[in-house]
């Protein structure tokens, strides 16, 4: 056991459970082909990912899109992959 009372060995493991919804929050300018972009970088990791459960949040001054892309996780690789593949897309200002 480690100090604060939890299993060391356990440092390693996810706390998500694999297959599960999980919620990414995407932010860019509130430009045309946006949510279309960041659809299609959805469906790359997840070929099931519905289009239409995507959540939209314009900013105050609608300069900013915000989007919420649940996808379902079905791997801590998948997720770090889709992760890398969002924030570097040249469209993404915040990946959340």
């Amino acid at each position: 056991m480690s100090k604060d009372g939890g299993d060391a060995s356990a440092a390693g493991k996810s706390l998500i459970e694999y297959p599960s919804a999980f919620p990414i929050k995407v932010m860019g300018a509130a430009v045309e082909g946006f949510e279309a972009e960041m659809v299609a970088v959805a469906l790359r990791f997840d070929p099931g990912f519905e289009p239409a459960t995507v959540e939209r949040r314009p900013s105050k001054g609608g300069n900013y899109l915000g989007l919420t892309l649940t996808v379902t996780a079905t791997s801590r690789e998948q997720l770090d992959d889709l992760y890398r593949a969002l924030t570097s897309h040249p469209m993404v200002k915040v990946v959340l």
